[in-house]
């Protein structure tokens, strides 16, 4: 099951997700104690998670719902709204890792072990939170990721992601699988956004989606090479099971072929075309044959490959593990992002996702070396719920957080955070 329609979830799901959303089985998602383990339990990789219920009781602590994007004080808020708005399939697929969720626990885990070295007596009445990526300046490194089909979230999908994105300000980077064409997306930003490619095994599908996106004015293809092919997403496959609708009407029709994707459509594609296992690093040469796009490089997690993408030519680094949702290595990137760092050594922008929730988080990122922060769930949280008021107020709250944290840390500018200004446990 796929999460392409915006049908409501029944009473009985509601019902569920209600309890759901409101149990420490929701809390494991966002880097808490799974609720079968003693509180403060480790995860692989060591790493003690904090807790989001009373450890005496194992009862959740109390988050009086919002029912309106404006009320969220956190991005958790919209989390917990959205596991009542969107489809019980459609949900997973946004919650969902791989294997047992060790991964995706572990970015969020390691990114809370890191604690800020903070600075005193610093004048931080004004601040700078501008980023330059390829000659553009942004007013904040927060960039909105990369997710599919996200008509399955909310009825408007990536056009209200889109208008959130204008509305705010921040790049936006456009899914190969998005339930809405790139044109319509870059109508509703206001602007050409960057767009994420998925190479398919089909060498003139993927000339033809390049070419498309190259027309439309996107001035960035961002090569995603750690899920070349499939990943095992147990979490998803439960939360399916736990839909009750009749998904056919909107997957796949009756006596229809699969539903082929906006990007896809005018093209030979053929769904076993998706994935590319023989992909290797002479794609970059062929892409970079094809188009004059910058050319950024998704999801590497080692000083190796980062070396050889340089020597290959690419125009930037995306350090990312797809928020835990490609391979179960159970490395955060957070953890991974020093020794590329190093490697680039500042001779083309890093960018990172991965466990990023709070504005304190973006500021451990920057220290850690990125130049932007990328963020997926939490703006689909807002999505889910409000639409593009909770995106909106999603971006608000990182932004305000990351405001708050700078200068509580004495550090008024991008430039300032480093190395120093963070430790480890």
């Amino acid at each position: 099951m796929r999460p392409d329609s915006p049908h409501p979830p029944a009473a009985t799901r509601r019902a569920f997700l209600r309890w759901l959303a409101a149990s420490p089985v929701l809390a494991t998602l966002h880097g808490c104690d799974p609720p079968d383990s003693p509180p403060g339990a480790a995860p692989s990789g060591g790493t003690t998670l904090r807790p989001s219920f009373d450890p005496a009781t194992l009862q959740p602590i109390p988050r009086a719902p919002v029912t309106t994007a404006a009320e969220a004080l956190d991005v958790f808020d919209m989390e917990r709204v959205a596991a009542t708005t969107v489809p019980t399939a459609h949900f997973g697929y946004i919650q969902t890792g791989v294997d047992g969720e060790e991964t995706q626990l572990r970015n969020r885990a390691a990114v809370e072990a890191m604690h800020i070295r903070a600075r005193r007596l610093v004048d931080v009445s004004s601040l700078d939170m501008h980023v330059t990526l390829f000659g553009r300046e942004w007013p904040t490194p927060i960039v909105i990721a990369p997710c599919g089909s996200q008509r399955g979230f909310h009825a408007e999908g990536e056009l209200a992601t889109a208008r959130a994105a204008q509305a705010r300000d921040h790049l936006q980077v456009l899914s190969t699988v998005s339930s809405t064409a790139v044109e319509e997306v870059n109508e509703a930003r206001g602007g050409p956004v960057w767009y994420q490619l998925y190479a398919t095994s089909n060498w003139d599908v993927t000339q033809a989606v390049v070419e498309r996106t190259r027309a439309a004015g996107c001035p960035v293809i961002v090569l995603t090479v750690d899920l070349a092919v499939g990943s095992n997403r147990v979490t998803l496959a439960r939360w399916s099971r736990m839909d009750d609708r009749d998904c056919r009407g909107c997957h796949r029709p009756r006596g229809e072929a699969p539903t082929v994707k906006p990007m896809f459509q005018g093209t030979v594609y053929r769904p076993a075309d998706f994935r590319s296992p023989g992909m290797t690093w002479d794609f970059i040469g062929r892409l970079r044959e094809i188009t004059d796009q910058r050319i950024v490089v998704k999801g590497l997690m080692t000083h190796e490959d980062a070396r050889i993408a340089l020597d290959r030519g690419v125009d930037a680094i995306w350090v990312s593990n797809h928020g835990g949702r490609s391979e179960g290595s159970g490395q955060a990137t957070i953890d991974a992002l020093p020794e590329i760092a190093s490697v680039v050594a500042g001779s083309v922008p890093v960018i990172v996702d991965g466990g990023f929730r709070r504005g304190s988080d973006i500021f451990k990122g920057i220290a850690r070396g990125a130049d932007a922060v990328a963020v997926g769930r939490p703006y689909l949280w807002g999505l889910g719920a409000f639409g593009q008021p909770g995106v909106e107020r999603v971006l608000e709250i990182l932004r305000e957080e990351l405001a708050v944290t700078m200068r509580l840390a004495g550090t008024p500018s991008l430039a300032g955070i480093g190395e120093s200004s963070v430790g480890a446990g």
